[in-house]
């Protein structure tokens, strides 16, 4: 069993930059993508960004160019640096970490990110 545990979020102001991380523990195998999606109220659910073990990223459309992620296999942990933050970029993070070879996701118990003046 896999369990996440993600640091960071906060308040920011519109412009700004925040980190997120996010460390998994227990039986990891590769290959896997470990990554963030977002819930934001009146908005649907969406995938931020995304990398493999092998270091291949997907990001969603509206962080492109704004956000990095980046990951540290032999810590098992995932980075998300935001910046030029939006005040639609305010929802709930959430980690996760997909096995390929296992239907299960393990999630982390998502962390507030605010973007408001």
């Amino acid at each position: 069993q896999v369990q996440m545990e993600e640091f960071g979020g906060g308040l920011v102001q519109p412009g700004g930059s925040l980190s997120l991380s996010c460390t998994a523990s227990g039986s990891i195998f590769p290959p896997n993508t470990m990554g963030w999606v977002r819930q934001a109220p009146g908005k649907v659910r969406e995938l931020v960004a995304s990398i493999t073990n092998n270091g291949n990223r997907n990001y969603g459309e509206s962080v492109k160019g704004r956000f990095t992620i980046s990951r540290d296999n032999a810590k098992n942990t995932v980075y998300l640096q935001m910046k030029t933050l939006r005040p639609e970029d305010t929802a709930i993070y959430y980690c996760y970490l997909d096995q390929w070879k296992n239907e299960d996701y393990a999630w982390g118990q998502g962390t507030q990110v605010t973007v408001a003046s």
